[in-house]
């Protein structure tokens, strides 16, 4: 159901052209992620408090490091460089920093509550602010800065007859449709998920890690085919349109949702946590500021990537 929501996404997408297409794709994401964490939130008890924690930090890290990196590999297998627009890129990066430290690290530095936790405004506060950003992110993306975030150069595909209002419209009532399947399933696949961890003597964060790779699956096969057509600037909205869609729509629905959850909503992330963001966001930095990257870029992020799953499956 993920890929077929993903797949009629991007027939929207292919419609309305980009730097749209992208944002299709990112929002479609964004639901589906929400959908899971509320369910199984709400189907949960306080053992559940570190769930949108977890899902949202591997989230960023699959997107910043795991779909960008491979995406620059791919890129740069017949190229020697991969070019996309530094303005842009370096427009998201920013709002994904900004997002990421309100929402992930100012919790666990607070002294209102015991605990990595935020006081009712202050997550008021931050859930404003994810929906202030995120909005003026997609008005910069869209409407005053669109042409920084097109892609760089031509691509055969590029000139692709865009599908039918009619085929269109089919495809947009059947992404609502796989949309609402997902989160109904998700309850009936959540048992099996956790009883596996459990019996397996994981962590219960893999859980997080879990449903962020089954979602974004489908967004890391669409960015790497861009990749693979030279449309760096698509892979790189991709991931960084996900990534700030994943904490500027999730943090403030799952607020909202915490009114009907039992126990504490923990959103601080651990010493491990906050060193690997702030890692992932300097060597974002290098990567998007001169708007070329090579070999070794990719490479840097999936070893960072890498490092946070072992840490995610071994702390």
């Amino acid at each position: 159901c993920v890929i077929a929501a993903v797949h009629h996404a991007e027939v929207v997408a292919h419609r309305v052209g980009e730097p749209f297409g992208s944002l299709v794709l990112a929002v479609a994401v964004t639901v589906i992620e929400v959908g899971l964490i509320v369910t199984l939130m709400l189907g949960g008890g306080p053992d559940k408090a570190t769930l949108a924690r977890d899902t949202v930090f591997a989230a960023l890290m699959i997107t910043c490091n795991g779909i960008l990196g491979l995406s620059l590999l791919v890129a740069v297998w017949r190229r020697p460089v991969a070019v996309f627009q530094s303005e842009g890129s370096r427009a998201a990066l920013a709002t994904i920093a900004a997002l990421a430290t309100i929402t992930l690290v100012l919790p666990a530095l607070t002294q209102s509550t015991q605990g990595p936790t935020l006081t009712t405004p202050q997550l008021v506060f931050a859930s404003l602010m994810c929906l202030v950003l995120y909005g003026l992110f997609v008005f910069a993306q869209t409407v005053r800065h669109r042409d920084y975030f097109l892609p760089v150069g031509d691509d055969p595909d590029e000139h692709a007859a865009p599908p039918g209002r009619r085929a269109a419209w089919a495809s947009g009532g059947l992404l609502l449709l796989s949309l609402v399947a997902v989160v109904g399933l998700a309850k009936t696949v959540s048992p099996a998920l956790e009883s596996a961890v459990a019996e397996a003597g994981l962590p219960l964060g893999v859980v997080g890690v879990a449903i962020a790779l089954l979602v974004l699956l489908p967004e890391t096969l669409a960015a790497v085919r861009a990749a693979r057509r030279q449309r760096m600037q698509t892979a790189v909205n991709l991931a960084y349109g996900s990534a700030i869609a994943s904490i500027g729509l999730t943090i403030p629905a799952i607020a909202l949702a915490s009114v009907w959850m039992q126990g504490p909503l923990v959103l601080g992330l651990p010493p491990t946590g906050v060193t690997l963001l702030a890692l992932t966001v300097v060597l974002g930095s290098l990567t998007v500021i001169p708007g070329r990257a090579t070999l070794v870029q990719g490479g840097v992020h999936l070893a960072v990537f890498g490092a946070f799953l072992v840490l995610a499956f071994s702390p």
